[in-house]
């Protein structure tokens, strides 16, 4: 998949069971509410995609959110992207049927990385995802961690995405474990790292506490959307209070546009 010069803002909902949830570090998971009304939310709002996680799907080696799917997709004209304990072309048939135009897969792409490449050849480069969990080992060194971050691989992070890159999978979806849920900024250092090896579209999650710190963060060359969960969660049912204008920060038509609306008054941290 080809870069795009539009940065996109996206929401990203981690779900447990029926629940919208949302931890630290992936663990502590709090409910934050029913998935559906945060779409719709989000949607009306002008989010240009949604991303949907099963938290738990790696525990029990299939995904749950099939009739969650269903119900976005016949409420909502927005991109869908599922992912959560895919593990066969099966099961990202299932998914894109229920209505998600792409699936993120982490687990099964680092036990087997063929299974990659048979889901590009039958569904296209588009569909595929490859998700990734970084957590730092030291300086400058990062691990890869699947099982929505319980279990170590002693792969590294950029040695796995010069291969994910070979794949030619549509996207890449890099979240920090070290900075979920904490609203304290992004990894930019992980960011740095990945960006240049990344000829394909990155998506970067973790850590977005304020507008703020995503103008910030979009000053890195090589980032094509912004994934972002308690920034959006905790506050949509009062996001003029907060001056977090959705509606406003989500359409943007550039990264030059985007940065510049952050910066505004508007949205002023």
């Amino acid at each position: 998949m080809v870069k795009s010069d539009r940065v996109r803002i996206i929401p990203r909902l981690d779900i447990k069971g029926p629940n919208l949830v949302k931890g630290v570090h992936m663990e502590g998971l709090r409910i934050m509410g029913e998935p559906g009304e945060f779409v719709r939310y989000y949607y009306e709002n002008g989010a240009d995609e949604i991303i949907y996680i099963d938290t738990v799907a790696s525990l029990y080696g299939r995904n749950h959110l099939t009739e969650i799917v269903k119900k976005a997709a016949s409420e909502t004209f927005i991109p869908l992207t599922v992912g959560g304990g895919i593990r066969t072309v099966e099961d990202i048939q299932t998914l894109l049927e229920c209505g998600a135009d792409k699936v993120a897969i982490n687990t099964a792409a680092i036990q087997d990385p063929s299974f990659i490449r048979n889901a590009i050849k039958r569904f296209g480069s588009q569909c595929i995802v490859v998700s990734i969990h970084a957590q730092r080992r030291g300086p400058n060194d990062y691990e890869c961690l699947t099982d929505n971050a319980r279990e170590r691989t002693g792969v590294n992070v950029a040695d796995w995405v010069k291969q994910v890159v070979e794949m030619d999978v549509g996207e890449i979806l890099l979240t920090s474990v070290d900075r979920d849920g904490t609203a304290a900024g992004f990894d930019e250092e992980l960011i740095r790292k990945v960006a240049p090896l990344a000829s394909i579209p990155l998506i970067i999650s973790g850590g977005a506490g304020s507008p703020k710190q995503v103008r910030e963060i979009l000053e890195i060359d090589g980032i094509d959307a912004v994934a972002i969960a308690s920034m959006f969660h905790y506050h949509h049912q009062a996001l003029e209070a907060n001056k977090l204008v959705l509606r406003d920060t989500l359409v943007t038509n550039s990264p030059s546009e985007l940065k510049a609306f952050l910066a505004s008054e508007k949205v002023a941290s």
